[in-house]
């Protein structure tokens, strides 16, 4: 019995994967993808048995112009265990001969997988609970330049962009505890410009410092930023791994992770071959963070309209349950652009500014300033023609973004 079954009706229990096939011979690739992808292997095998041929293989349920869709029994796959299931469904098919190209463009998964995970521990409520902002957008920055400051000048610019109006300042990428600037030492002194900002300005504010590392320094550094009263974790999600990914939030340190996806045009920007950021994101809010850099569309990151949209409501939609995960939306962007973004991803947004705040004419907090002065006029109904001191300065400079 083969693989292609296109009468088949997929069960409850099912998992579906949507691939987009580059081959010479459709149905061929699909009966090798779907093979390779559960029981199969190049050749038949004398220790098969029927019953489990019968139970376990995956179904080729659908064949139309390059998609296939494949059917996967839920038994195939271990609860709880994502690094599983991607060996099962994003595994060897992708070297496969019998396939010029690949991409996982989707993955339905059943409820019976999907609640075997933790999911969110905050979400898009719990979040702004934390912050004590109902309604609007949060504004956040990165601290900029991305590595190269010392743990004093780190914590001047958190203070700076938080006093301006941010938010939430976050830790970029690539900075996590080098010797120019050490971990623990950036913690304490940024966590201290948290607590002057608020005082001063009576927002609640957030610093996110990044803990990506090996596993078990990963969660000591977020130990460390529990014990000195931290609200978030930054985690660059794609080169930390699901495995830390999950440890981190099977921990249940009372922080919101924040996810950073760093690496994840490597396999998700082809659009013949690879995984897309769309099934990335379903299965980090089963892993559990909190809030999920998705696209810009009007930025300097890749990435169409549709597609981003489609992950946004895909991690903010209902799923059995699970809390929703904050879309972030991060690069390139500057207070010009507030109109188009708000336009795009409404109130439940957090939009990130990094050179769009720090490279104001003024500097760092009148460029945070700035960006909050175009968010209040956008959320009153006003057009940025008439600008305050701070944001007139921006726009003199970058220009408002008709882009939608």
């Amino acid at each position: 019995m083969g693989y292609v079954e296109l009468a088949y009706t997929p069960g409850e229990d099912d998992l579906i994967c949507t691939f987009r096939v580059k081959t010479h011979d459709l149905r061929r690739a699909a009966e090798a993808v779907a093979a390779e992808s559960s029981i199969g292997t190049w050749t038949d095998v004398m220790t098969m048995k029927e019953e489990i041929r019968e139970r376990l293989r995956a179904r080729v349920f659908e064949i139309r112009d390059d998609v296939i869709k494949v059917a996967y029994p839920g038994e195939l796959f271990e609860k709880g265990n994502i690094p599983q299931i991607l060996s099962s469904i994003a595994g060897n098919i992708f070297g496969m001969r019998e396939v010029e190209g690949l991409r996982l463009e989707d993955v339905e998964i059943p409820h019976s997988i999907a609640l075997s995970f933790f999911g969110p521990a905050f979400g898009i409520d719990g979040v702004r609970e934390k912050l004590k902002i109902e309604e609007r957008p949060l504004v956040g920055t990165i601290v900029k330049p991305k590595v190269g400051l010392s743990p004093e000048e780190h914590a001047e610019v958190v203070y700076r962009a938080l006093r301006g109006g941010c938010d939430l300042v976050k830790d970029d990428e690539n900075l996590t505890s080098q010797d120019f600037n050490p971990f623990e030492k950036r913690l304490k002194l940024s966590l201290d410009a948290v607590k002057r900002a608020e005082d001063e300005t009576g927002e609640e504010k957030g610093y996110l410092p990044n803990i990506t590392a090996e596993t078990q320094e990963m969660l000591r550094r977020a130990e460390l930023v529990k014990e000195l009263g931290g609200k978030f974790i930054m985690v660059d999600v794609v080169t930390c791994g699901f495995s830390g990914l999950q440890t981190l939030r099977k921990h249940d340190f009372g922080m919101i992770i924040h996810a950073h996806r760093a690496m994840h045009a490597a396999f998700t920007r082809k659009k013949d071959h690879g995984i897309s950021m769309l099934v990335l994101a379903k299965f980090l809010r089963m892993c559990g963070v909190d809030q999920l850099h998705i696209g810009t569309v009007v930025g300097k990151m890749e990435g169409e309209k549709e597609d981003i949209l489609r992950i946004r409501d895909a991690i903010t939609g209902e799923f059995y349950g699970i809390k929703p995960v904050f879309p972030v939306a991060s690069g390139g962007l500057h207070p010009g652009h507030i109109p188009a973004l708000y336009s795009i991803f409404g109130k439940d947004v957090i939009l990130q500014f990094g050179g769009g705040i720090h490279g104001h004419p003024d500097g760092t907090e009148e460029g945070a300033r700035a960006v909050r002065e175009a968010l209040s006029m956008v959320l009153e109904g006003k057009s940025l023609d008439n600008p305050p001191p701070a944001l007139k300065k921006a726009i003199e400079k970058w220009g408002i973004s008709e882009t939608l």
